[in-house]
């Protein structure tokens, strides 16, 4: 049969820490199983125009007409594991999802060359729960699936010699959270990248990049205080710190949880651990003022002493 060059998206998904699964269920009930696992993986992968390349123990390889098709087949497999009841002894089932769309090398349902290697790589990076994809890949998506994506990091890829940039496609929706620059919590991003929490108006928002904050509309987070300024302050994101720079008339108020307030004005300050930050007057003068709660989340930063 000749080979055929053609444009696939390469899908790799396995069961994440099956050696526990083994240890706690004993051969029979885990190989039972993963084996109804493989297959419901199977069922999404048909459903939505792939095929299965081959089963890898634990895993499966299976290959997509394009990338929409496997980010559609790698949601729905996610949700079907999250759907499954708890084993006894809670014992939960979880698998990890990585695939890359690219030109490969076809002989009848085998897929040969470059691609099913980066597939391999980036399913590898992938966690528990998550889908990893690549940069190449995310920009294949159409707007509404690639609204879903968020970039985590440029990682080194076993057999690349260029650094692979590493996204990941939020595959869950929350009714409480916003989430900005990254769509959803308890990712492979929070392992990588920093994040920046706000609490304000009883909802979430996790901002992983830059954000301004005033009165204005334009803003990225609508300050709705009569003390603040149009355009009252940023946050910017500088490597693995988040620092806020105030550019307002009347100051921004900065708490440190068990620390002193720090007054702000047209200067900045590194955020740490979590707080407070208020807008033109500080809470123990007008205890009513608008203040926005945050947790900064960064790999590897201690607190200033």
């Amino acid at each position: 049969m000749t080979n055929e060059r053609i444009m696939l998206a390469v899908l790799f998904a396995d069961v994440s820490d099956s050696t526990r699964l083994y240890e706690q269920m004993g051969d029979t009930g885990a190989f039972g199983l993963i084996k109804d696992c493989m297959e419901t993986l199977t069922e999404v992968t048909g459903k939505f125009g792939g095929w299965v390349v081959k089963t890898i123990g634990d895993g499966i390889m299976c290959a997509f007409q394009g990338a929409d098709s496997a980010a559609l087949a790698a949601c729905e497999m996610q949700m079907r594991m999250a759907q499954r009841p708890a084993q006894r002894d809670k014992v939960t089932l979880a698998i990890r999802i990585g695939f890359h769309c690219g030109y490969v090398l076809r002989e009848g349902r085998e897929v040969f060359g470059d691609t099913v290697n980066i597939a391999a790589s980036i399913a590898s990076l992938a966690t528990a729960s998550h889908i990893a994809i690549t940069a190449a890949t995310a920009a294949q998506l159409s707007p509404d699936l690639n609204f879903r994506v968020r970039k985590l990091t440029a990682m080194p890829v076993k057999g690349k010699q260029q650094i692979i940039d590493v996204h990941e496609i939020a595959w869950q929706d929350s009714g409480t959270d916003t989430f900005v620059s990254g769509r959803s919590s308890g990712t492979l991003a929070d392992l990588v990248e920093p994040r920046l929490t706000i609490d304000y108006r009883q909802r979430k928002f996790i901002f992983r990049e830059s954000l301004k904050l005033g009165r204005d509309e334009t803003n990225d987070l609508v300050i709705d205080e009569a003390m603040a300024s149009r355009h009252h302050a940023r946050i910017e994101k500088r490597k693995d710190h988040f620092v806020l720079i105030d550019q307002s008339t009347n100051g921004t108020y900065v708490t440190i949880s068990g620390r002193h307030e720090i007054a702000l004005r047209r200067s900045e300050f590194v955020l740490y651990g979590s707080g407070q930050i208020a807008f033109g007057d500080s809470p123990a003068l007008r205890p009513d003022v608008t203040v926005i709660r945050f947790t900064c989340e960064t790999p590897g930063q201690s607190e200033p002493a």
